[in-house]
């Protein structure tokens, strides 16, 4: 499972024009789930996103969970985190999991937050405005 975390100062996601979530200042995850994906990772990964530590405290240290203050989360499915780029030049999506499979696991991943959440498996507009910029990635292999 790979999550790719930005701190924001908003985002939102749209589909078919219409806005199917919003978020004030917090964390955009854009989750990708692979085939070998279970809960334990889901889990694991959800909670590593949980106490990460990417908000400034009040003396102005990056020392804060998204937990803290009331900020929010917004996920968003993005089976595109697994497009192998490395033999020419067309991603293969093999590493990623089909739908049946992933989706379980993305509302898991999200309820486990407490997220807002995007459409799984729609063609999204998602918008945001970075914070920092501060984006690292959390990610850990099925056991």
């Amino acid at each position: 499972m790979r999550a790719l975390v930005q701190r924001v100062t908003h985002a939102a996601v749209a589909v078919d024009g219409h806005e199917v979530a919003r978020i004030g200042p917090g964390l955009l995850i854009l989750l990708g789930v692979a085939r070998t994906d279970d809960e334990a990772t889901c889990d694991w990964v959800a909670d590593k996103v949980a106490r990460l530590r990417l908000f400034d405290d009040a003396d102005g240290r990056m020392d804060e969970p998204v937990t803290a203050a009331g900020r929010q989360v917004l996920c968003v499915s993005q089976f595109t985190l697994y497009g192998d780029v490395r033999r020419g030049t067309r991603p293969s999506w093999s590493a990623a999991a089909p739908g049946a499979h992933a989706e379980p696991l993305y509302d898991r991943f999200c309820a486990r937050l407490g997220a807002h959440k995007g459409v799984f498996g729609a063609d999204m507009a998602v918008t945001s405005t970075n914070d920092g910029p501060v984006t690292v990635l959390v990610e850990r292999d099925a056991e």
